[in-house]
């Protein structure tokens, strides 16, 4: 996001009702924050009418360089408000699986044992990924696409919040 779009966010969201104000320099540092913090998959600002500003990743640029879309009223979105930023078309269109839960994340159904999946794997909708232990019971994920997992976002045993992305899967590979 260039200095120019953030300016011009920061002043379309001066005028959203439900948001009383936000500065450039705070979505300078939320970006700036994206950028420097590869864990964080998103940041969500919301006003009292839905409206808001939601910051996320684009899975298919490279460098994870951060879009933004700005669910607005459709008058401020005609005035030139950024909808999402394309991914480029070079790079494969990757889908994530996201986490449904707050948990504990493991890549196996047990310690010791060969993971459910791997950079390279292929998955097919339905299948066992991984296990998000939550509150002593160990909730079974599954993929909701069938591709290979291009990337696998977490280390074993580590904590995951909701939607936080687990893989990235290339449903054409």
């Amino acid at each position: 996001m260039t200095p120019q779009e953030m300016k011009q966010l920061a002043e379309l969201l001066q005028n959203v009702p439900g948001i009383r104000s936000i500065e450039l320099k705070d979505v300078k540092g939320l970006a700036q924050l994206l950028r420097e913090a590869p864990e964080i998959g998103s940041i969500e600002i919301k006003g009292w009418f839905g409206t808001g500003v939601v910051i996320t990743r684009t899975s298919a640029a490279p460098s994870y360089a951060p879009a933004v879309a700005v669910p607005l009223p459709a008058v401020v979105q005609q005035a030139g408000a950024p909808a999402e930023a394309a991914p480029r078309a070079a790079a494969p269109m990757l889908k994530e699986i996201k986490s449904p839960m707050v948990g504990t994340w493991y890549k196996a159904p047990e310690p010791g044992a060969e993971s459910y999946v791997k950079v390279g794997s292929r998955v097919t909708a339905g299948q066992t990924v991984c296990i998000i232990e939550a509150m002593k019971i160990m909730n079974e994920i599954e993929a909701e696409i069938t591709g290979v997992i291009r990337e696998v976002c977490v280390e074993d045993a580590q904590p995951v919040e909701f939607g936080q992305v687990l893989f990235r899967v290339d449903p054409h590979g």
